[in-house]
């Protein structure tokens, strides 16, 4: 157990990847999901906590054999808020802070939540660290336990995003990995990926 988690969150519909389960979308012999949890396990966070949801059975399947642990978000229909909720709110009590995944960014490297881990160490008091790669916010993004009420006041299909803009005292860390800023939000995206980063 660590005193920073990693949350997984792969509970969404994925509307714009059309039918398909973007979780569950291969890329690089994978499930894009199996990517993300990979990294995440390969680093100091522990758990690794995984939000489900839309298909919830089929990326669980997905994950066998990693050591992640699986959070069920029952109104994930309702938006992402409600999956960054359920997340916050399976944290074990040693957790003072998670690093927030996407299920949509398998090219996240574990160099990047170990260095978002370790800079909240050196700053216990930061309310949220993120990443900067040439003057732009990614992800993934570490939170502060202490976020817990404003999370919990989440609407909608917003991650914490709108929270930390508004937020005093967020940690903008600089960061080589250009990783940080790309997701897969579509088929088209899917394919560019399939073709080197």
């Amino acid at each position: 157990m660590s005193d920073v988690a990693a949350i997984v969150l792969a509970a969404g519909l994925g509307s714009r990847f059309g039918s398909a389960s973007k979780p569950l979308a291969e890329i690089r012999g994978k499930p894009m999901i199996r990517h993300v949890c990979e990294a995440a396990l390969a680093s100091t966070a522990r758990p690794v906590l995984v939000v489900l949801g839309h298909r919830g059975e089929e990326v669980a399947e997905a994950l066998r054999g990693c050591d992640a642990q699986t959070v069920i978000c029952p109104d994930f229909a309702e938006g992402l808020s409600r999956s960054l909720q359920a997340g916050f709110a399976a944290l074990p009590e040693e957790a003072q802070a998670a690093v927030i995944l996407l299920a949509d960014m398998p090219f996240v490297e574990t160099a990047v939540i170990d260095a978002l881990v370790a800079a909240w160490r050196s700053d216990l008091s930061a309310p949220a660290i993120i990443p900067v790669h040439d003057g732009r916010r990614g992800n993934p993004v570490l939170l502060s336990r202490a976020l817990g009420p404003e999370i919990a006041a989440l609407t909608g299909d917003q991650g914490a995003g709108p929270l930390l803009r508004r937020l005093p005292g967020v940690v903008e860390l600089a960061c080589a990995q250009a990783s940080i800023l790309r997701d897969i939000d579509t088929p088209e995206a899917l394919a560019e990926g399939e073709g080197g980063e």
